[in-house]
């Protein structure tokens, strides 16, 4: 749910974009930068340095005079330059929300010794840096290649570094061939690869997600640069960590920050995979937090479910149609008179929805409410009571500040005060006892106002008078202008006009815990609203947490999954939806999906045949629509139903191989869903490919995304890929290459790649029956190849426990290998922690391989060693060609064949080896 704001028309957007590149002062005429003065090694082994300027000037304010440089390696992969004020403290993104190391503090006495030093070497990168005007690159050491450099000539476009008390301003020339992703939340209708000279403007926005190459839900100033030097590919990503808002300009040789607050905390992680760089990255900011299994299943929502009786038949009828279904959502529909923390006892009656939530609950499946930050200024609401008992809200000239969202006159809570934590916490815990929640989502917490600067309760009128849209203010109000926070030097183009940075959120003078003004805190809120709903969820429940957060920041993923927000029901917010998916996963946030079917208007019944067939594979994946468009749930047409089966069908079979990636990315930062550069960094021809995704390194969804088309022009990378609804089917490709797919409607196309064993089970209606079933592994070799090797792997754990980690007794990793060579095919396992697996009784069924050589059926089969005799087992064993939709259907000497094997009863707990020899061209 969600205020629609003024959708940016072309003609606004094509004003705001030339506000934005068309400044009233160029760069060059800003200021003539700094000097450097002095640097030298700090005790705790990085190097302390001072800036001077050079020349004063008063465009957007004066120039700070000194500051104070601070450069460290802080590990091997990763560099940190950090530059503020030499004199005294700024606002900074407070280290106890984000955790990390603290710089010497600000405010000691100015170095004054020679500067001796001219580079400062860490294992992988290097920072070097000039004196006058001081300029400063990071430069790879294994290669040479500079990743980031300051300076600028009279042919740059762009000028010295600045420092003011309200504006900063930095850039970096870059190669033309540099491929750059990431600086969201925004809607990129190009694709996942940065577009110069498009806008991107950081600040968290409540603007619908229908607006392109605007400043949404979230602020992430990172990105991730990939380079092909010499046929080889090198990415790296530069963060800076600065809530404040900005605007950063990209045009292509050259990216300039122009930030209106806070310092420069720039952090350079050096990869060099695309993988490596997510892995530094989350390091710093935290590794994704773990989810629970059944978040993986699927997910439906509505605003606008009237009563109980409605949300009892949406489950019974998704039971109905056989469509999968974990999780059943209410929008603020279960609230009394949209305030948070309560239950409207007429539409549903407490004792009907618990008497529900047991049934849902015995069946495994759970139950997942909205919750707005605003709290209802009500004086018989116990939940205003009691905040106001704790002075938990923003203050304004000492009152708190009102604003208005649907409760109508609303007090946001400063989640940066430790009582507001407690007490948000407290409430949690409060509305758990009433209502046996599984999660919370919270929305509009960026933060949304449907009304700007100050205001005061109308005393003539009812606010909200009850007609018409609920998002119109009714509140008496006046622009707050009156302060340099409210109306700073520096325009960030705002919502994509150039809006103030108070519109339609709270105002940026009002003041936070301990002074901190929301000119310099607002893009944290959603993230410290996060935090706290985290530990309160973790206190009362002692499972792990799972939340779902509209508003997002640097950080965030390591408490929460996030979904897109108001998307459109529309062929291009389907494609839109991937390449926020992707940049997400780069974010560190890889439990992320858009609202599938679009959130408003009511979608065509193709495109939600499509979208279904894309949704079933993001990470996260639920259906929601809004209040003011007709049912779109996906048994509401039978095509829909058909395409939601097949696809839903293939995810939960899937379920073993995504809880894994899933840990995996809690491990290691590794995003759920991935563009194919992650796997194939060499493969130049999909760096800006964002019509085509991986699950994981070789998982390949290729869906339509165009009206009325009925097959698909997929890229193949280099290499053997098998289809997973068809798996006799394969594309060979020596080189990689487009080839034209059938994808008729309720049919997507899913390959695997080859050097694979994917982990499946057998699929249902809810994931708590689907873990229950029996394994199969797939495994894949090089179409033809006589010699290959593959892996695999799979995590298994009793999945609400808080951590998600072995060692506690609750938890079995599995290493899986395969190879084939000499005609023998051989497989085998290698368990950690089996105990937990061997007491669940989980078993491997069947095993199926594909691309193997020869057309002879397999004998000579052994388990642990020992022969097995097929009758005696009840083993079944069979053969299929593969036929080839692209590739070697010429070569016979290729001809490969899937050999599968049936009635396994191979423990997943326990290490096993397995063999079989190959007939070679109808021969052993």
């Amino acid at each position: 749910m969600a205020s629609p704001k003024t959708v940016v028309t072309s003609l606004s957007l094509l004003v705001a974009l030339i506000i934005c590149f068309s400044p009233v002062h160029s760069s060059n005429t800003i200021g003539k930068g700094y000097r450097l003065i002095s640097v030298e090694e700090s005790p705790d082994g990085g190097f302390i340095g001072y800036l001077q300027v050079k020349q004063k000037t008063n465009i957007y304010g004066s120039d700070i005079t000194t500051l104070r440089l601070f450069v460290k390696h802080e590990t091997d992969n990763r560099l940190r330059v950090h530059i503020t004020d030499a004199k005294k403290q700024r606002w900074e993104v407070p280290y106890n929300l984000l955790p990390r190391e603290q710089p010497p503090p600000a405010g000691k006495a100015i170095g004054k010794s020679p500067t001796t030093v001219h580079e400062i070497s860490g294992s992988e990168l290097i920072f070097s840096f000039t004196k006058d005007p001081f300029t400063f690159a990071v430069k790879r050491r294994s290669n040479g290649q500079t990743l980031f450099n300051t300076s600028s000539d009279s042919n740059s476009p762009f000028g010295q570094m600045m420092f003011k008390d309200q504006y900063l301003e930095i850039s970096t020339s870059l190669p033309k061939d540099a491929s750059l992703y990431g600086l969201g939340e925004n809607s990129q209708a190009k694709g996942i690869k940065l577009v110069p000279n498009e806008p991107y403007t950081l600040y968290t926005e409540d603007v619908s997600a229908i607006n392109l190459n605007t400043d949404l839900y979230g602020s992430h100033p990172v990105y991730m640069d990939l380079r092909n030097v010499g046929g080889k590919p090198y990415a790296h990503a530069v963060l800076l960590l600065n809530s404040n808002a900005m605007d950063v300009f990209y045009r292509g040789t050259s990216l300039t920050y122009k930030v209106i607050g806070g310092v420069f905390d720039f952090y350079f992680v050096a990869g060099p995979s695309p993988l490596d760089v997510v892995d530094q990255y989350t390091s710093l900011i935290g590794r994704p937090a773990p989810m629970p299994y059944w978040s993986l299943g699927f997910h439906q929502c509505r605003w606008g479910y009237h009563n109980l009786s409605v949300v009892e038949d949406v489950v019974d009828s998704y039971k109905k149609a056989k469509i999968p279904l974990d999780v059943i959502w209410n929008d603020d529909d279960h609230m009394d008179a949209h305030k948070d923390f309560t239950l409207d006892n007429i539409s549903y009656p407490r004792a009907k929805l618990l008497k529900f939530l047991d049934r849902i609950h015995k069946m495994g499946m759970k139950y997942i409410v909205i919750n707005d930050p605003g709290i209802g200024v009500n004086a018989s609401y116990g939940v205003y009571q009691r905040a106001m008992a704790n002075d938990v809200f923003i203050k304004y000239e000492g009152k708190p500040f009102l604003a208005q969202v649907w409760p109508g006159p609303v007090y946001f809570p400063d989640f940066l005060n430790p009582k507001t934590v407690a007490w948000w916490g407290d409430e949690i815990r409060r509305f758990h006892e009433l209502v046996p929640i599984d999660g919370l989502w919270i929305d509009m917490n960026e933060v949304s106002n449907f009304c700007s600067g100050l205001c005061t309760i109308p005393k003539e009128k009812q606010c909200p008078s009850g007609e018409g849209p609920g998002w119109i203010c009714c509140l008496d109000c006046k622009n707050i202008t009156k302060t340099r926070w409210d109306d700073p030097p520096y325009k960030i183009n705002a919502t994509g006009v150039t809006a103030p940075v108070g519109f339609k959120t709270i105002a940026t003078s009002a003041l936070h815990y301990n002074g901190v003004r929301e000119y310099d805190a607002h893009s944290l809120y959603g993230f410290s609203e996060t935090i706290a709903t985290h530990k309160g969820l973790q206190s009362i429940q002692g499972k792990r947490p799972f939340i779902l957060s509209r508003s997002t920041f640097i950080g965030s993923g390591r408490y929460a999954a996030h979904w897109t927000g108001d998307n459109k029901g529309t062929w291009q917010s389907l494609r839109v939806s991937i390449s926020t998916m992707l940049n997400f996963g780069i974010f560190g946030v890889p439990m992320v999906g858009s609202d599938i079917c679009g959130f408003y208007p009511q979608p065509t019944e193709e495109l939600c045949n499509r979208w279904i067939e894309v949704g079933a594979f993001y990470p996260f994946s639920r259906d929601h629509a809004n209040y003011y468009s007709p049912r779109q749930e996906l048994y509401q047409w039978d095509t829909v139903a058909k395409s939601a089966r097949n696809a839903l069908g293939m995810r939960y079979k899937l379920l073993p191989y995504l809880y894994t990636l899933s840990y995996e990315a809690h491990m290691t930062g590794a995003p759920v869903a991935r563009p194919l550069f992650f796997s194939f960094p060499e493969y130049t021809k999909c760096y800006g490919l964002s019509t085509q995704f991986l699950l994981g390194s070789s998982l390949m969804i290729s869906p339509v995304l165009k009206k009325g088309r009925t097959q698909v022009k997929a890229l193949f990378p280099p290499g053997s890929w098998y289809h997973m609804f068809d798996m006799t089917q394969a594309v060979v490709t020596k080189t990689g290459k487009r080839v034209a797919l059938p994808a008729p409607l309720n049919f997507v196309n899913v390959h695997l790649y080859q050097n694979t064993i994917l982990p499946m089970q057998q699929g249902g209606l809810i994931s708590k029956e689907a873990r229950t079933t029996p394994f199969s592994l797939v495994i894949t070799f090089p179409a033809g190849a006589t010699e290959g090797y593959a892996t695999g792997k799979l995590y298994l754990d009793e999945d609400e426990l808080p951590e998600m980690k072995l060692g506690n007794g609750q938890s079995t990793y599995v290493d899986f290998y395969a190879s084939v060579g000499n005609g023998t095919v051989k497989m085998w396992s290698q368990v950690k922690e089996g105990k937990f697996a061997l007491r669940k009784g989980w078993v491997i069924e069947k095993v199926s391989v594909l691309g193997l050589r020869g057309a002879g059926p397999a004998s000579d089969i052994e388990v642990n060693g020992s022969p097995i005799s097929n009758e005696a087992k009840k083993i079944e064993v069979s053969s299929k060609e593969h036929t080839y939709v692209a590739g070697l259907e010429e070569e016979e000497e290729n001809k490969s064949v899937m050999v599968e094997l049936k009635g396994l009863e191979m423990m997943v707990g326990k290490d096993f080896n397995m063999s079989w020899k190959m007939g070679i061209n109808g021969a052993n």
